[in-house]
Formats: structure tokens, sequence, C-alpha cells
């Protein structure tokens, strides 16, 4: 094979992997639509605040029932079922511009539907489409566009508020659009590596992605680190109301989170899995979002909060990649979506259980800052579990 012919592959796979980041942040763009809203959406569509809140609820308990189901088919009919989940990313996006409560409820509930075909994905892409020392760095990007989609959300909600909702759904919709043909359009083409082989995934491999040592090591991390994530975007704002921080300085330290987890996810995973510090790394990790949880536990504010989201975000965030790389050498290439529905389920779950966990110390914030890091100390019992590392991909569990 000639570098010129290299060349065009690599960079075709760059640009699969692109189509599929633009998917994904649009996934991130309708869950979000209302967060920064939600009080005068519920005024807009005459329902309840709760109402609004459920349109963003559904998409982490569709998640924990479908996920590993998603992540069969996708090892089974892979590009088939990554475009069906493109496609219903748009209709779902299209059916929220009727100015209907139940035709928006509908069209999260598609979108919701669609998003584990879409992100159990990533790991089986990159492998297919890239050349395996760009792994990382793909996976890496794809995680980033979804935090990219998740600071676009905040942001746009925010500043264009309920005057502006018609026009924020069609730019949803619209994006919906771009994003899942220009994915269709790049998934026409043959992968440079095997890709569409059906891989049967037994009863019996699911067994042992749950007994394995190593991968239920990496769920319980991502279990911890993810769970935590979420319980902080839920609730930050009234958690550190007591202490004199404003509505708009919450919005802004969640942005700030999520910003430095984007830098986070794009410069520290590939040089992490390339010099092998997987276990270094995730443990440094949980040491630091121990400490800063703590450190907000005692004192709360403006700049303590400040130092901590941009100090754990970076690595916080960067995280998800680096497992889900992890994961994919561990299960093999044939399963690597199940096996980031692996990861992805038990990131979801995680945040429903400690997300509620927090909700009942909102309170007595101190004490909620304080379970948090508790529980991150509780993650560091996964460590051990990952073992040496998986050199190899498909080696399988």
């Amino acid at each position: 094979m000639s570098v010129r012919s290299d060349s065009r592959r690599q960079t075709s796979g760059w640009l699969v992997m692109s189509a599929y980041g633009l998917v994904s942040a649009v996934l991130q763009l309708v869950w979000l639509t209302y967060a920064p809203i939600t009080t005068a959406a519920a005024s807009h569509y005459g329902v309840s605040e709760g109402a609004i809140g459920w349109l963003a609820n559904v998409f982490p308990l569709l998640y924990v029932v479908l996920a590993l189901p998603a992540g069969i088919v996708l090892d089974r009919w892979f590009r088939p079922t990554l475009g069906v989940g493109a496609a219903l990313v748009a209709v779902g996006a299209g059916l929220r511009l009727f100015d209907d409560y139940a035709f928006v409820l509908a069209g999260h509930l598609v979108v919701a539907v669609a998003q584990p075909l879409v992100l159990n994905a990533i790991s089986k892409l990159a492998d297919g489409y890239l050349p395996e020392r760009q792994r990382p760095a793909g996976i890496a990007a794809a995680a980033a566009a979804n935090l990219v989609g998740m600071l676009a959300a905040l942001t746009l909600g925010a500043a264009m508020g309920a005057d502006g909702l018609r026009s924020l759904l069609l730019i949803d919709f619209g994006a919906a659009l771009v994003a899942g043909g220009a994915l269709w359009l790049g998934l026409r083409g043959r992968a440079p590596r095997e890709i569409d082989t059906p891989a049967r995934v037994s009863a019996g491999a699911l067994r042992a992605l749950f007994a394995d040592r190593r991968t239920r090591s990496l769920g319980g991390l991502v279990f911890v680190g993810f769970g935590v994530f979420i319980a902080l975007t839920t609730w930050l704002e009234p958690l550190l109301k007591p202490a004199g921080v404003s509505t708009a300085a919450a919005g802004t330290l969640l942005a700030v989170l999520v910003l430095s987890g984007i830098v986070g996810s794009v410069v520290l995973p590939a040089p992490v899995v390339h010099r092998g510090l997987e276990r270094p790394v995730l443990g440094a990790t949980l040491l630091i979002t121990a400490v800063g949880c703590a450190a907000l536990a005692v004192a709360p504010g403006v700049v303590v909060a400040t130092v901590v989201v941009i100090v754990v975000g970076f690595p916080l965030l960067a995280a998800l990649p680096i497992v889900l790389d992890t994961t994919e050498r561990v299960v093999g290439a044939a399963g690597g979506s199940t096996g980031a529905a692996f990861i992805y389920l038990l990131g979801n779950a995680g945040g429903l259980v400690i997300a509620v966990g927090v909700e009942q110390l909102l309170e007595r914030p101190g004490w909620a800052f304080a379970l948090l890091a508790l529980v991150v100390v509780v993650g560091f019992a996964s460590l051990p579990g990952l073992g040496k590392r998986a050199n190899k991909r498909g080696a399988g569990v």
C-alpha cells in the first residue's frame, strides 16, 4: 500500500470520526436544551418544572435499560445500526418543532433511544477507521465532542432564553440533519478494517464482561467518576447557594467545569494510553476529585469552587476516553460496542444513584460534598483490579 493511499485512508477515517463527533454533540444539545431555561420552558408549555426536568431525566433512565441491547445490536450490524441512531436523532429533534409538550417529550424519548446506538459505537468506530496509534486520540476527540455539545447547550440556552426557544430548536434540528447526513455519507465507504463482520455476543460473553476483574474494575471507576460528575452538574447551584454563590455564578462554574474537561479530554488520553500510564493517572484523578470535593465541604465559595472545577474537571472528564480505550483492548474489537455499552451503563447508573443520594442532603451542603468525597475514596478499591495493561486489542475477556 502506498504512502499516499495510507494518507487518504487516515484522512477519510478522521472525517468519519469528525461526523460521528458532530452527531454525539447534537445528542447533548437535545438532552440539555431546556436545562438553562427550565422555569421559562415550563411556563411556555403550561407544565410543571418537574415535567421539564423529565425531558432530561429520560436519557440516563433509558440508557440504563437499553445500553447492553444496543451494544449487542451494534456488534452484530454495526454501520446500519449507527446510521439508524443518527437518523433517530434528527427525527427526535424535528418532533420538538411542534409547539406542544407531548411532541417535545416524544422527541426526547426518540433521541434517548438513539443515544446508546450512537454513544456505544465510539470504540468500535475508532478501531475500524483509524490506525492503532491514532485510536486513543480518536476516542478522546469523540468524547470531547460530547462535552462541547453540553457546553453549547448550556451557553446557547442561557444566551437565547425562552424568547429564542423556537430559534434554538431550529438550530438543533438543522445541526442534527447536517451531522446525521455527514455520518451517513462517511459510513457508505468501506472501512479500512473489517467492521461489518457480524459479531454474535453470547450470554456467556456478557456474563464474562461482568465477571472479569478488569472490566468490573473499569466499570467501578466509571460508576464513581461519572456519577460524581453528574451529581455536581445536577446539584452544584443549590449546594453553593447557601455560601452566597448566585445562580449565574453557578452556571458559569458548570461551564468552566465542562470546558476544563474538554481541554483534558483533548490533551490527556493519547499520551497516557501510549505510555501505559492508565492506572496511575486514574488513581491521581480519584485523589484530585476527592480533595476537591472535600475542599468544597470545608470552604464553599466562588474562589474555592472556581479552583476546584478547573482542577477536577481536567482529569475527571478525560478519564472516560481512557477507560473506553482500555475496555476496548480488554474485550476486543469484535465486542467493542458491547464493552462501551457496559461502561456507559455503569456511568449512567452511578449518576442516578449518587445524584439521588446527594439530593437527600441538599439542606446540608457540607455533608453533601463530604459524601461525594467519600464515594470517590471508595473508588480506590477498583484500582488494583485493573492488573497488567492489556497490550493487544482483541484479547477478549
